[in-house]
């Protein structure tokens, strides 16, 4: 390649979905061992970004053109498919001639185009298994039936563990990220049905305590207003910290239209 002038030097190169450690996009970056993308140079990039690649793809273009590359992308007339038509996927199967089919590349809808394909080419429909994670296809001699499901999907490693965090605890996550959290801490005498002090807010990552002195002084009379009101209906602790939870949401959304997670602390005397 070095010895030839640039205008008769053709590569075919990986990275047409944007991958960080492909050949094209480190090309792009100016982070490849051998070939760099100079100006004028010509990058045709023959394919279509696969569904969810799409920022990734388009930061890669983004680069070839700061690099100074002349960039041809998203033309029918240069792409070509990784996968098999239509009638190749015929071909196949006649020169097969399968009697079970597990059709198990692609999203859902595309298994099912697959396997109307096969229903086209003879094979039964009932030898016909559309699969998902988890699911098992026994073959016992010339036999295949559906069984059972085994645990499948993502793992979730997190310090050092691994697997033990579950769908609830990134869910709180995800909302103290979005909205925050406000903490509702007061003390009460159970015996005399009376608040001794409180409720005192604490904001973390909902509002700026300085900034909204107005808002949450309304804050504390509502708590307060909810708290006189269920201690003479007797409400016990939990029926009080869900009251309490509830007005609170109420009333800071309206302000707000946002959701932080609000804990409150309530401390007996």
């Amino acid at each position: 390649m070095n010895r030839l002038p640039d205008n008769k030097v053709v590569i075919l190169t990986t990275g047409s979905q944007g991958e960080p450690m492909a050949a094209l996009t480190r090309m792009a970056r100016n982070a490849h061992k051998q070939v760099n993308i100079r100006l004028n140079d010509t990058v045709v990039i023959a394919a279509t970004p696969i569904p969810g690649n799409e920022k990734s793809v388009s930061k890669t273009i983004d680069l070839l053109f700061r690099s100074g590359a002349n960039v041809i992308y998203n033309q029918r007339k240069v792409h070509v498919s990784g996968h098999g038509s239509a009638e190749e996927l015929k071909l196949m199967l006649n020169l097969v001639k399968p009697k079970y089919f597990l059709p198990i590349h692609g999203e859902y809808r595309m298994q099912m185009a697959h396997s109307k394909l096969a229903e086209q080419v003879g094979v039964k429909s009932n030898n016909i298994f559309i699969v998902e994670k988890g699911d098992v296809v026994e073959f016992t001699g010339r036999k295949a039936r559906m069984t059972r499901k085994v645990p499948a999907g993502n793992v979730l490693i997190d310090g050092i563990g691994v697997g033990d965090v579950g769908n609830i605890v990134l869910r709180d996550r995800r909302l103290l990220s979005q909205d925050g959290v406000v903490l509702c801490v007061v003390t009460l005498n159970r015996k005399q049905k009376k608040l001794i002090s409180g409720p005192e807010l604490i904001s973390r990552g909902f509002v700026y305590m300085r900034e909204s002195e107005e808002m949450i002084s309304e804050a504390n009379r509502i708590v307060t207003k909810q708290i006189e009101k269920s201690l003479q209906a007797g409400s016990d602790w939990t029926e009080l910290k869900s009251n309490i939870r509830e007005r609170l949401s109420v009333y800071l959304f309206e302000q707000t239209k946002r959701r932080p997670m609000i804990l409150p602390i309530i401390m007996e005397i």
